[in-house]
């Protein structure tokens, strides 16, 4: 079977890779994609790469809006060209709704896996979504229910994060030789994950930097990205004595003994290996206040840690919150006071419970190839 799949950011590339080795594992799949280094490890032929695509925020999208709808256009015409058996959109909804809606027109079957968050914004998107999709498959425990009020039968298939974390990292060479193998010293670390965008990079990592004079018994470790530039970190990076570790986020954070972390996927990462975090968040003014503006008043939250647990487990420092003074106070609970340390613990056990068992990737891989196969459709009215 011939497979079409669209991811458009860093975490769209691990959960895409972890679906196509379990369809690779079901059928002698043929594949053609837009993401990263992990698809194509896969056997995924790399049509762009999402370090080209990987576009936040109101004002940021809008200045590039120009280069995001070549994209549309050429990914639409590398689509007709392939005629895939079937389409596979992960995530990254201002693109790949409008790829979808077109792509029904077109006659593709369409399965959406990791369905955007249109219950914190766009809720009229469910619509579209059940038009044009023939299966959607969110990942987050509440989102079956509020497709469920919109008379659409959702598949629930876990979260894909926990196959994503092998069970046994813990006793790994790569985490017990971290420190010796990145030339650590016995200090205590606290870990940096500034993200993987260039623009959360620029406006977050220098704020969370400026509380690193203020613990010098402990070593900030910060963790980098290998598609963006070296010199993007060594700029905002000069002058303070840190150290930076690629591609080794799983082994740093389980050597932290606290981490500042950027809103995303990390945030559930953090959670899940069970060190405690802050979470931080700054975009431009304008496309704050649009997305104030345009959140529903019911989304209290934007990390995936609290959205999980309906509560603030972890704390959110968003914009104007993010300040020094601030971080300071909420790293000092994660490292001195006992009782915000066992709270969140026990948070974080509550959290892998609710995320259900391993195994998402596997279940999902199922309902591509059924749909590949038999055009089964849950979704269309």
């Amino acid at each position: 079977m011939k497979y079409y799949v669209i991811a458009g950011e860093a975490s769209g590339d691990l959960h895409a890779s972890n679906l196509m080795r379990e369809i690779n594992r079901l059928d002698d799949a043929e594949w053609r994609c837009w993401g990263g280094d992990l698809m194509e490890a896969q056997g995924g032929h790399l049509v762009k790469h999402y370090k080209d695509l990987a576009f936040m925020g109101f004002w940021e999208v809008a200045t590039h809006l120009r280069i995001i709808l070549r994209n549309i256009k050429i990914c639409k015409k590398d689509i007709l060209a392939y005629r895939p058996d079937i389409l596979v959109l992960v995530d990254y909804p201002g693109f790949n709704l409008r790829i979808a809606e077109w792509a029904k027109q077109q006659g593709f079957k369409v399965v959406y896996y990791i369905s955007p968050q249109i219950w914190a914004w766009k809720t009229g998107r469910v619509h579209k979504i059940k038009r044009v999709c023939d299966h959607v498959m969110p990942i987050l425990p509440f989102e079956k229910q509020f497709y469920a009020k919109y008379g659409y039968h959702a598949d629930y298939v876990g979260h894909p994060l926990l196959d994503a974390i092998p069970e046994d990292i813990s006793d790994s060479p790569a985490v017990r030789d971290f420190r010796k193998v990145n030339g650590l010293d016995g200090r205590p670390i606290i870990a940096i994950l500034p993200g993987s965008r260039r623009q959360e990079i620029l406006r977050i990592l220098p704020v969370m930097l400026r509380v690193v004079e203020h613990y010098p018994d402990y070593q900030f470790v910060v963790s980098t990205v290998k598609w963006l530039p070296e010199k993007l970190y060594a700029d905002i990076l000069r002058g303070y004595d840190v150290k930076c570790v690629l591609s080794q986020t799983y082994p740093l954070v389980l050597n932290a003994e606290a981490a500042l972390v950027t809103s995303g996927t990390a945030t559930l990462e953090t959670g899940i290996l069970g060190t405690r975090q802050v979470v931080c968040y700054k975009t431009s003014g304008l496309s704050y206040r649009i997305a104030r503006a345009v959140a529903k008043d019911t989304i209290r939250f934007i990390s995936l840690v609290n959205l999980i647990l309906d509560r603030p487990a972890v704390t959110e420092l968003i914009q104007h919150d993010l300040t020094v003074d601030k971080l300071r106070h909420e790293l000092d609970l994660l490292l001195y006071d006992e009782a915000t340390r066992r709270r969140i613990s026990a948070d974080y056990a509550e959290l892998v419970q609710r995320l259900g068992g391993r195994g998402a990737s596997a279940r999902a891989a199922q309902i591509v190839l059924d749909c590949a196969k038999n055009g089964t459709s849950n979704c269309i009215p």
